[in-house]
């Protein structure tokens, strides 16, 4: 067949020479980001006890999963683990946490916030933090009603927590046991990252019906696209989610995680992120075992948001993990689950020694109502190359720097091309007088 010769045609070509040269960059990058982070025979897929739906007021149904622990481990009185995800993730990122705290003893119930996994996406209008405290309260009374939890949240789910405690300060006080927060943010969120997904939002509904047209029946074109759209998509989830080396089927796991969120679901969620504020919420927890983590190369949630939420919190213990990112719980599960465990048994321990679970008044922000609270620096040691990381991190920085002086070349062989034809219709080839 001859070749394409109109200018949208040429256009196409050369933008997939501009992909071709992407993809091969992004993916000697990421092939070598990798090289210390060997396959560990990790399996990524879990099956709960069961599984069940919950319909909130306003119609959404939302998926929730409950996993029970063996009754040799089980302990009459524990608490219910109840786990809430963040933004675009869903119950899949805590594969290996929960695994680990059923393991333990504990009944665990993770749920898909709205929109997300295979909960129901509501109203564009729903996608508040107030709104999703009245989803995670429903959760609750559906899963364990009368019985004593824990709340463990990561990113939004650690603002859907706060968003309960505004919207339910008496359930909290009296039989929320612990809280961790995880990679979270009690507001300020303007300067979370996460404009990148609307902006290619924006990009492909522009572009794409244009670009597209030239490859109906060229399979070949199609291939090389969506091998493009992997290579991008690990790129964007490895730096935006870790920063130590990690094996390259968790970060397609991971991926594939983050992509699954529609793209309206995605928009729909960036104005809330960015103007909640939950801070006086936090005072509601106060006199309850909280633990707040972090890592401290997180890009989405960096340092200082937990830095707030333990200066609003006093008392609370407060985890620095070296190396980490935002996915935090996936990058160092077993630190993650060692810290929530540990959580665990200062909450069952302080609730033995006051003769059980006893109501709370809610503290004003700013009080000293416990002090307790440490702030520690730790490590995975199994993974603590930090020499190595730095020589890697070095050697990845020229590479990337190579890898977009090569991608702005293509570009600009693109513009050179696509000025002279910018009045052109979409298939049809400008004609000159």
């Amino acid at each position: 067949m001859a070749p394409d010769m109109t200018p949208v045609g040429r256009l196409t070509g050369l933008g997939l020479g501009l992909g071709a040269v992407a993809a091969g960059a992004l993916a000697g990058v990421l092939s070598r980001a990798h090289a210390m982070a060997p396959e560990t025979g990790e399996t990524y897929e879990h099956t709960p006890s069961h599984e069940t739906v919950v319909v909130v007021e306003d119609g959404t149904v939302l998926h929730v999963e409950i996993d029970e622990p063996d009754p040799a481990t089980a302990v009459d009185g524990r608490p219910t683990v109840v786990i809430s995800h963040g933004y675009t993730l869903s119950t899949r990122a805590w594969i290996f946490v929960r695994r680990r705290l059923v393991a333990a003893g504990y009944r665990v119930v993770l749920w898909d916030q709205r929109g997300h996994g295979r909960s129901g996406q509501g109203a564009r209008d729903s996608y508040r933090i107030e709104t999703l405290g009245g989803d995670l309260k429903a959760v609750i009374d559906a899963t364990c009603p009368e019985m004593p939890f824990a709340l463990v949240g990561h990113s939004m789910g650690g603002m859907t927590q706060m968003g309960l405690a505004r919207l339910c300060p008496t359930l909290v006080c009296e039989r929320c046991v612990a809280v961790a927060f995880v990679a979270t943010s009690a507001g300020g969120e303007g300067e979370l990252r996460v404009q990148l997904g609307d902006l290619l939002g924006r990009a492909a509904q522009r572009v794409g019906p244009f670009a597209l047209a030239p490859l109906a029946g060229r399979q070949d074109a199609v291939e090389q696209a969506r091998r493009l759209a992997r290579q991008a998509e690990d790129f964007f989830t490895y730096r935006y989610s870790f920063h130590s080396p990690v094996p390259p089927s968790l970060l397609r796991y991971a991926a594939d995680i983050i992509m699954a969120t529609p793209i309206e679901v995605m928009h729909g969620y960036l104005r809330t992120l960015s103007e909640h504020d939950e801070r006086k919420a936090l005072a509601t927890f106060a006199g309850i075992e909280a633990l707040v983590i972090n890592g401290t190369h997180d890009l989405m949630t960096p340092p200082r948001h937990s830095d707030e939420i333990v200066r609003l919190l006093p008392g609370a213990e407060h985890v620095l993990v070296t190396d980490a990112g935002h996915l935090i719980m996936l990058e160092y599960p077993d630190l993650v689950t060692d810290e929530i465990l540990a959580m665990l048994d200062r909450a069952e321990r302080h609730r033995a020694a006051v003769g059980g679970l006893a109501s709370r008044e809610a503290v004003p922000v700013g009080t000293t109502a416990q002090t307790r609270g440490r702030r520690r620096e730790v490590t995975d040691l199994v993974h603590n190359r930090a020499t190595l990381r730095r020589e890697q991190q070095a050697r990845r920085r020229e590479q990337v720097a190579r890898a977009t002086e090569q991608v702005e070349r293509q570009a600009r062989k693109v513009r050179s091309v696509a000025g002279p034809i910018t009045s052109a219709r979409p298939g049809k080839e400008r004609r000159d007088p």
